[in-house]
């Protein structure tokens, strides 16, 4: 193809191909003249998952960056409006001030990617819809989105939801764009639902279990009655060509007692709570005679931090798909 011709390609980007707009306003004349002028536009933030999937071929990248900050953050009524690129990790750090968390537990794909943490954007954990280990219990991103401010495909600015459950109307929209990866709106702010944070954190971990024994016990774990918050199996066989994935070097923590493979389990609430949930556990999965390791409320927090980010997969050159089915009946 000639430069001529590239030029004039829907999908050329000249040196000035980003645009940054500081406010809504900006992001809905970008938008509106992009779509009279046919121009295919992408959508980034942070770029922190610009990785998934396979790369955009745009003529423009609209970078919406500049719209970050924290609006409104009312910790009695259980909500937190910011606006679309404010970084995760500041929002929770203001939550944490006030005991209370994005349940839904957002992932931090920079280890995945970068080998180091990147937490990324409110929008962009939005636009993929992606959750940690919480999710059987608490939902996903979707489940906690209230509402949002956003501009469509025509440059027109819309809204939907409300600040508070009850307040939610109409369709609800706010399900649709998660999960929608930027196809169907530019995020301008968004409601998050926040709840309390758990006081303590306790994790069973049975090594050295196969596939078949781990996926029977986890299933027993979750359908009781003890409220299990987390479940997950690591195992170490069989082996796969280029996949890296060194569970004892990723976990390691002073109270994971015994090598192999980790099948693990994690309940959250107050201390009494958790000993006595903990104990029935092990009486209904009949584990006395396993190798078991037990991490209290820190260790444990840095284990299934590990989990959520995929860090047991950062040295891998395979591809990784996800896969997120319903439990059977």
């Amino acid at each position: 193809m000639s430069i001529e011709e590239k030029q004039n390609s829907p999908t050329y980007q000249d040196s000035d191909s980003t645009e940054y707009p500081q406010n809504e306003k900006k992001v809905s004349e970008f938008v509106r003249q992009f779509y009279k002028s046919n121009i295919p536009i992408e959508l980034v933030g942070s770029g922190s998952k610009r990785k998934i999937g396979k790369p955009l071929q745009c003529a423009k990248i609209l970078n919406l960056s500049k719209l970050n900050g924290i609006l409104e953050y009312l910790p009695e009524e259980l909500y937190i409006k910011v606006k679309a690129c404010t970084p995760i990790d500041q929002i929770e750090e203001e939550l944490k001030k006030n005991k209370q968390q994005l349940a839904f537990e957002p992932i931090d794909f920079g280890y995945l990617f970068l080998g180091k943490s990147d937490y990324g954007t409110a929008a962009g954990q939005v636009a993929c819809n992606i959750s940690g280990p919480r999710r059987f219990k608490v939902g996903s991103v979707r489940d906690h989105v209230l509402g949002f401010r956003g501009v469509n495909g025509k440059g027109e600015i819309i809204k939907s939801g409300g600040k508070v459950v009850k307040n939610v109307t109409g369709y609800d929209l706010s399900k649709l764009v998660c999960g929608s990866y930027g196809t169907l709106v530019a995020l301008t702010e968004i409601t998050f639902k926040v709840l309390p944070s758990p006081k303590e954190s306790t994790t069973l971990v049975i090594h050295n279990l196969n596939l078949e024994t781990a996926v029977d016990l986890l299933g027993q774990a979750i359908s009781s009655s003890n409220d299990i918050s987390g479940a997950t199996f690591f195992p170490i066989e069989p082996k796969c060509t280029n996949c890296v994935m060194n569970i004892e070097k990723t976990f390691k923590l002073n109270d994971l007692k015994y090598g192999g493979s980790f099948t693990a389990i994690r309940i959250e609430g107050t201390k009494n709570s958790i000993a006595e949930r903990t104990k029935n556990l092990k009486s209904e999965l009949k584990i006395i005679d396993y190798e078991v390791s037990i991490l209290a409320t820190y260790q444990s927090e840095i284990f299934w931090n590990k989990v959520k980010d995929l860090e047991v997969f950062s040295a891998t050159t395979n591809n990784i798909i996800r896969i997120v089915i319903p439990p059977s009946q």
